[in-house]
């Protein structure tokens, strides 16, 4: 996703960090807390990995070999095989990833492609790209999730696409979503930036749908040592196309046949790192999901709305509660030492850049979940202790 660094304590997908005043940011050293505990601690989680990573990072500089090579080949290889689709693509990021899922299914100029306006305004940064506009679609107000019988009714307008958001790491009702959208004769494209591993019986995010696009930004799942993205797809079609547009649209070496390509190519160093950390997926995915069950049991707070979350289709990218003091709340958690964070603050109707954007109005689920959520640490690499912290600090908060 966007950004040009990241933070080894950032959750968003993203290098922006919100500005903190002084109540966001407790002294530490006092006897009253320990070192914050932190959204995504990435040197901390990439530490286990580290020989791992440096031995796949100097096979590369070895090589003398650096865009589209062995490397790349490998980790696209092992990564379909692991979802069980046919073919995977490496590209730059996931937002590249969105948009030539969308040029590859037919989206040009004036067409319209439904999303959601919640997960960050990736799927929306896409689809202007490609000249088309967005529609927006409400989402369930106990999972963030595109809401059912909005998607069904959008589909039944028939959009040229819609794009289907895996968030938090939870999968989204996506198996009627694609009947719906099969008869209608309209694309699906799921976005699984959130979802590495997660499934819904022998079926991963990513293989529903025509095309599924992976960001690996560092604090995904499954993140690189920087940006990178990856396309899916059981079309050996649409393969093909995704391949000519990552490169310019070529189809040989200066030959361009496909309208809309760029340059958009994971290179063989975040391919290496990659394919390395692939191995360790579902062992963290496992420990994402025990911190997600144990909040669940033990955060008794009447104020704060827990979810319930750890199945085999969720891998807990984000932990995100709800509670109407919101900003207290965060106050109350950073004084406690526990960073907290908001995905995402703004919907994207509602962005000043994407005005007049959404011809519905509101979209009252979404705009009352804006206010009201909060992401906690959830992190493989949190410590036992570090855990019961959080769990201490949210019920130890107090509502006025």
């Amino acid at each position: 996703m966007p950004g040009s660094s990241a933070s080894s304590t950032s959750a968003s997908c993203g290098p922006f960090r919100e500005r903190r005043g002084r109540s966001m940011t407790p002294e530490v050293g006092k006897g009253r807390i320990g070192p914050m505990i932190e959204i995504s601690d990435l040197r901390r989680q990439n530490e286990p990995h580290r020989k791992e990573l440096l031995a796949a990072l100097e096979s590369v500089l070895d090589s003398g070999h650096f865009i589209l090579g062995e490397r790349v080949r490998r980790f696209e290889e092992g990564f379909a095989a692991y979802l069980g689709c046919a073919q995977a693509i490496g590209v730059a990021n996931g937002t590249d990833a969105l948009e030539l899922a969308l040029r590859a299914v037919g989206v040009v100029a004036g067409d319209r492609v439904a999303t959601v306006a919640n997960a960050g305004g990736y799927a929306t940064t896409a689809i202007l790209a490609c000249g088309a506009q967005p529609h927006y679609m409400d989402v369930d107000r106990d999972t963030a999730l595109v809401d059912s019988e909005d998607a069904a009714r959008t589909i039944r307008s028939k959009p040229r696409a819609v794009v289907v958001t895996h968030l938090h790491g939870r999968l989204a009702s996506v198996e009627a979503i694609v009947a719906e959208a099969r008869g209608a004769g309209v694309a699906v494209v799921e976005d699984c930036a959130q979802a590495h591993g997660a499934r819904r019986g022998k079926i991963f995010a990513g293989a529903f749908g025509d095309i599924g696009c992976y960001s690996f930004y560092p604090t995904k799942n499954l993140g690189a040592l920087g940006d990178g993205g990856a396309l899916v797809t059981n079309d050996s079609v649409l393969a093909g196309r995704l391949r000519r547009l990552r490169q310019y649209g070529w189809e040989g070496k200066y030959r361009a046949v496909e309208e809309g390509g760029r340059n958009s190519r994971l290179d063989e160093l975040q391919a290496a790192v990659l394919e390395a950390k692939l191995a360790h997926l579902d062992a963290e995915n496992a420990r994402r999901r025990e911190i997600a069950q144990r909040y669940a049991r033990e955060i008794h707070n009447s104020v704060i709305t827990v979810p319930s979350r750890g199945g085999e289709d969720d891998v807990v990218h984000l932990f995100v509660v709800r509670c109407a003091q919101r900003d207290r709340l965060r106050e109350h958690l950073a004084a406690q030492g526990v960073r907290t964070d908001v995905h995402y603050p703004v919907p994207d109707h509602l962005q000043p850049a994407y005005a007049g954007r959404h011809p519905g109005g509101r979209l009252p689920v979404t705009e009352a979940l804006a206010g009201e959520i909060v992401t906690l640490p959830a992190h493989p690499a949190l410590s036992g202790d570090e855990i019961a912290r959080v769990i201490a600090a949210c019920n130890g908060f107090r509502a006025r």
